[in-house]
């Protein structure tokens, strides 16, 4: 399977709504990172990740794309 395109080695901090759901990129290849926006398709081996969150907040989203808790930084992007 191959790699994802890491994004950014950092993650993205962004404010997210309750309830609302969300989709995360996992391919790297997306224009409107840390979320999905169709590009793997063209890709063809990645699925977006969808996903919710209860409360309203800021989050830190893994833009390397190679966390071990998708889509939340795990830090991995310190060994990239």
């Amino acid at each position: 399977m191959p790699e994802p395109k890491i994004a950014q080695k950092a993650p993205y901090k962004v404010k997210l709504e309750a309830n609302k759901k969300y989709s995360w990129c996992t391919c790297g290849e997306s224009m409107i990172q840390p979320f999905c926006d169709g590009t793997h398709k063209k890709v063809g081996v990645f699925k977006s990740l969808p996903f919710q969150v209860e409360e309203e907040k800021e989050y830190y989203i893994c833009g390397c794309k190679l966390t071990s808790t998708p889509p939340f930084c795990d830090g991995t992007h310190k060994t990239c």
